[in-house]
């Protein structure tokens, strides 16, 4: 027969290991807690950042000119048009066949970029007389973006670099690398009815 000692530590063994127990499931709770945080945490900042960095965007004043595009009809390579609102342009009139992004030292036609700027592209337009270091200067800006973004020599700019995406255009006499980043940060992507189409653009760095 139980002696009543005995009984005492029975009941005192069960209630150190309910107590041992219950710890443990707290332990696991509190570890699944802060897991579930960490992951909570993990995805929310991120989407805290694109947001943040959103409305950020959006209380900045808007880089450049605004130009409202005259159109956004395809002509012939050659074909006649009104002129252009803006120079270069920022809108309008353009050939079905847009360029590739990259750094060019040849001209294109202004009706084959403008193809480009309506597919969000940010197109950095320079004189040809431009210092070397210039160039330099603004080849090293766009290769940190790589995918649409066209650079090239323009004769007829009325300044020596003019920044140009669909509807806006800002123009500079040397290079501030702040500003043109601003500017491409603000427009490449987002500017242009057509931003989301896929043209088979490609990352001039690594040609994909």
């Amino acid at each position: 027969m139980e002696t009543k000692n005995e009984y005492f530590m029975k009941k005192q063994e069960k209630d150190e290991v309910a107590e041992a127990e219950k710890r443990k499931k707290m332990m696991k709770n509190l570890i699944r807690l802060l897991i579930a945080l960490a992951v909570v945490g993990a995805l929310a900042w991120p989407i805290y950042s694109y947001f943040h960095k959103a409305v950020e965007q959006a209380n900045k004043p808007l880089s450049g000119e605004y130009f409202e595009a005259q159109s956004r009809d395809h002509i012939t390579v050659g074909q006649e048009h009104p002129a252009y609102n803006s120079n270069p342009p920022t809108g309008g009139w353009h050939y079905a066949q847009p360029a590739q992004s990259g750094i060019y030292d040849k001209e294109f036609p202004d009706e084959q970029l403008i193809h480009n700027l309506e597919h969000s592209h940010v197109w950095i337009a320079y004189k040809p007389d431009l210092s070397a270091d210039q160039i330099e200067k603004l080849a090293d800006i766009a290769k940190g973006y790589g995918s649409k973004i066209i650079m090239t020599p323009r004769v007829a700019n009325d300044s020596p670099i003019a920044l140009v995406a669909w509807e806006r255009i800002f123009k500079m006499d040397s290079v501030d690398e702040v500003m043109v980043r601003e500017f491409i940060d603000a427009y490449r992507g987002t500017a242009g009815p057509e931003k989301l189409a896929d043209f088979g653009f490609k990352d001039f760095r690594t040609g994909k």
